[in-house]
């Protein structure tokens, strides 16, 4: 049996796709805000939280913030990562077993290792 904690949490951020060669989305070139949806989950070895939920999700949204805090916008700032990007950091910082990252809990990508 494998066990699972799960998170989620909401963070306000920026980010650009400025390579896009897609006409239809052009727009995406520019610096653009969503709401990211992110989902989190990490192993456990045994039911009585060898990591405790609550400060988990706490210490992923101080890490975002951390590295991504833009004091012009007041928002965390992804600049070029993409959806895809930020989920493989967290799940590489963080040993996570599984990670998705959606913007305004619609569209975007998930990891699984």
């Amino acid at each position: 049996m494998k066990m699972n904690i799960v998170v989620k949490l909401e963070l306000e951020g920026l980010h650009h796709w400025p390579n896009c060669p897609l006409p239809e989305v052009a727009y995406l070139k520019d610096l653009h805000r969503h709401i990211f949806h992110i989902v989190a989950k990490k192993e456990v070895m045994h039911s009585d939280r060898d990591v405790e939920i609550i400060m988990f999700k706490k210490l992923l949204k101080v890490y975002l913030v951390k590295q991504y805090w833009d004091t012009d916008y007041k928002c965390c700032n992804f600049r070029t990562l993409s959806c895809e990007a930020i989920a493989e950091e967290l799940l590489t910082t963080f040993k996570l077993t599984f990670c998705s990252v959606l913007e305004d809990n619609e569209n975007g990508a998930e990891i699984t290792n």
